[in-house]
């Protein structure tokens, strides 16, 4: 069974018919911005006991971009069982891109990921100019920050990640 794949416009009929939504994006993701009523339950944590749904409830499962829910369809329609699963195409992005409101809290910060792209890419960025203006030394820079990119690829786990999320203005955080 395939869960109902639906565009934010049809969602729209469905939040008013007193639909669940659920956020399976990591709670971070979702006390920074979300669709107001829906519930953060990241995909980890998502079993039938958490949900408990009835046969006759709707939920709806977002991401943001979609690219979660899809991955995850076969987990999503098991923990929704017995209820209506349906999965919002293209996610909060979507969601945002029709004109529908979300409920923002700016003082949270970026997402850990989103972080670590930052600073990867203003070192990159930085070294490279420097390597190319000052002197060629400073092209172990980006070197380094590949190498440390192509690790936390193959492992699984980011140093970068791990240093930015000790960083003050992650505490508040988790």
């Amino acid at each position: 069974m395939h869960p109902v794949i639906a565009s934010p416009a049809d969602i729209v009929a469905l939040k008013e018919q007193g639909a669940t939504f659920i956020d399976i994006r990591q709670r971070e993701e979702w006390k920074r911005e979300h669709i107001d009523g829906a519930r953060s339950l990241p995909l980890d944590d998502l079993t039938a006991e958490s949900l408990r749904l009835r046969a006759d409830d709707t939920v709806v499962f977002y991401c943001q971009s979609g690219m979660r829910t899809r991955n995850a369809q076969e987990k999503l329609i098991a923990a929704a069982a017995p209820a209506n699963a349906v999965i919002m195409q293209g996610g909060l992005s979507a969601w945002k891109a029709a004109g529908y409101a979300t409920q923002v809290d700016k003082s949270q910060p970026l997402p850990l990921m989103r972080q670590v792209q930052i600073v990867a890419g203003t070192l990159v960025l930085g070294g490279t100019l420097a390597g190319a203006l000052l002197n060629p030394l400073f092209y172990i820079v980006p070197g380094f920050v590949g190498a440390g990119l192509l690790f936390a690829g193959i492992s699984g786990w980011c140093g970068m990640a791990k240093l930015l999320n000790v960083m003050p203005w992650n505490k508040g955080a988790s």
